[in-house]
């Protein structure tokens, strides 16, 4: 695990609820691409249910980190992209279930009016920095 710092509300900012504004460290830096709701044969998980599609998607995110040799302790940065907001408290669920309250990196959630392919809800992308 890298050493990272983490603060939730910098002098003068509102305080961030549920991420961090902004995440620091050294090492070497990971960025992983978005990430949809696919199984290992490339199959959609999920159609239709938010939150069947984010425990993938958080699933697919965690091999994609294990494969530079990271956890979700290195990441400093999520990226959410979602056709409706109303999204947002599935991913959060599942995010907690990878991430505790005290490690939250710095986020953003973008709503788009279409991913890849209609069936998709969500593509999330990553950024980590893992130590040397």
């Amino acid at each position: 695990m890298s050493e990272l710092t983490r603060i939730p509300a910098p002098d003068g900012v509102a305080p961030a609820a549920p991420y961090s504004h902004v995440v620091m460290g050294t090492g070497r830096f990971v960025a992983i691409s978005g990430q949809l709701a696919l199984d290992e044969g490339g199959r959609p998980v999920g159609e239709g249910d938010p939150a069947a599609q984010a425990r993938q998607v958080f699933e697919n995110l965690r091999r994609c980190l294990a494969s530079a040799g990271a956890t979700f302790d290195d990441v400093v940065k999520l990226t959410c992209f979602v056709t409706d907001m109303a999204y947002m408290p599935a991913i959060r669920e599942a995010r907690a279930a990878h991430i505790p309250d005290d490690r939250l990196p710095a986020s953003s959630a973008v709503q788009v009016a279409a991913l890849v392919r209609p069936e998709f809800l969500m593509e999330i992308e990553a950024y980590a920095i893992v130590p040397d």
